[in-house]
């Protein structure tokens, strides 16, 4: 018997694995231009990372982390979250000493979780991410939303709404929590197994059970138990999305799954998505970084799901996106000819085409064959009586037509393009600058007329 996947982990393959690149180019791309600089993280950190970062009393914490001991004894785990670790790197870097606010994304970071596989819930799945470290403001919460709700434009996602509510702080949550304690203890028999282990240890948690979600929609929502300050940022925040031009919709019971949160917490969820609805999701954690022995350091965040959002695409792919071609197929006519085939093939990469030579020994119509099922776009025809006068031909294997021309004419038409592309690439703000100098000499010109 072959040996397969672990249940509940996926192969992303060649032909799927192109979708995933461009979605994750997107995603950076987006994240750079606001402003936000790449982090990468151990895939495996400290257990008590997640003990003290996400909480003792999470599903995460208590049932789906993959532990285990490393030969010294050490509790490792591998990472289930983005945050947590983000925060680790932080707070261990000394990151608040860099001009703030720290401003990170990650991109196609695998998490696990020993969970029941399903549709857009695997053991080992990808995210995407963003941290904002250093701000308190509700500013902050509005352009981390609105660079989410971005993406999902950006890439040609419909139908998704914008899920928003506050939790409050530590000044309003105890009396919350009486609050909730005061509604459940009654229904203590109602409860799942979970939700009564939970109920005196963190009730906030029951409003996020799949299971009592009938006694959850009873319960009294968090808006009438916060604090004026915790208040006044939830509203800034609602009045600045508006600003945005994002509509959002109150979710009382919204809470998240994490203990780290505090105040905004939010998710864009898509009913195209079945029970496993939403699309990227976060919030704010303005106490996390002192959990994990840093300095005071507010903070905000959200990640989604690769698969779920792939999931989510026309076609599987960005709007518009569409698998790269490879261009030229080096063929050979002749065998006794592969080192100038190599040394073809190696040229046209330099040059900065995707280039493949034929290196099994099979015959000129089946290195057609192959070409065109790859769709490459280009056959070199290494070989033959127009090779051996100094020419090379090339086949348009779209358009049938084949011609020669002299090799010197196509080294010349290499070298041009290999030039190019040692240019550095024109930056946008060139333009900007282009148009700051016109405007600039048109001023003193009208200044000089005006003296």
């Amino acid at each position: 018997m072959s040996i397969q996947k672990p249940r509940g982990m996926e192969d992303v393959l060649p032909g799927e694995s192109w979708r995933w690149q461009r979605v994750e180019a997107v995603f950076r791309d987006l994240a750079e231009r606001y402003g936000y600089r790449e982090i990468r993280t151990p895939l495996v950190e400290a257990t008590e990372l997640f003990e003290r970062g996400v909480g003792g009393g999470t599903d995460v914490v208590e049932k789906e982390m993959y532990t285990f001991l490393d030969p010294a004894g050490r509790s490792l785990t591998l990472r289930p979250e983005g945050t947590a670790g983000a925060v680790r790197a932080f707070v261990e870097h000394h990151l608040d000493q860099e001009p703030g606010p720290l401003k990170l994304y990650y991109v196609a970071a695998p998490m696990f979780r020993y969970e029941r596989p399903q549709a857009g819930r695997q053991r080992q799945f990808y995210q995407f991410g963003v941290e904002v470290l250093g701000a308190a403001e509700a500013a902050v919460d509005a352009e981390v939303i609105g660079l989410g709700v971005r993406f999902l434009r950006e890439l040609g996602v419909e139908g998704v709404r914008v899920e928003l509510n506050s939790i409050g702080d530590e000044s309003c949550r105890p009396r919350y929590r009486e609050a909730l304690l005061d509604y459940y203890r009654p229904l203590r028999g109602q409860l799942c197994e979970d939700c009564r282990r939970r109920l005196e240890r963190n009730p906030l948690r029951l409003l996020d059970c799949k299971v009592d979600r009938e006694l959850a929609a009873g319960a009294p929502p968090v808006r009438d138990a916060l604090c004026a300050a915790c208040a006044a940022h939830y509203e800034e925040v609602r009045r600045l999305l508006g600003a945005l031009g994002v509509e959002v919709v109150e979710n009382p019971r919204l809470v998240r799954g994490l203990d780290y949160y505090t105040r905004t917490v939010f998710e864009l969820v898509s009913d195209r998505l079945g029970a496993q609805n939403a699309v990227l999701s976060g919030g704010r954690y303005d106490r996390l970084a002192e959990q994990l022995g840093g300095p005071p350091t507010p903070g905000i965040g959200f990640a989604g799901g690769m698969e779920r959002l792939l999931a989510l695409l026309p076609g599987g792919a960005p709007r518009g996106a569409e698998e790269e071609r490879p261009d030229v197929f080096v063929a050979l006519v002749e065998p006794g000819r592969v080192a100038e085939a190599l040394a073809a093939a190696e040229r046209l990469r330099a040059a900065g085409l995707r280039a493949e030579c034929e290196l099994s020994g099979r015959s000129l119509r089946a290195q057609m064959r192959y070409a065109s099922k790859r769709r490459f776009r280009l056959a070199l025809l290494v070989g033959g009586e127009e090779w051996a006068r100094g020419e090379a031909t090339l086949r348009d294997l779209d358009g049938g037509r084949q011609a020669s021309l002299p090799r010197g004419r196509l080294e010349e038409a290499l070298a041009r393009l290999e030039a190019r592309r040692a240019r550095p690439r024109a930056a946008p703000a060139g333009e900007l600058r282009r148009l700051l100098a016109a405007a600039d000499g048109e001023r003193g010109e009208g200044d000089g007329d005006d003296s």
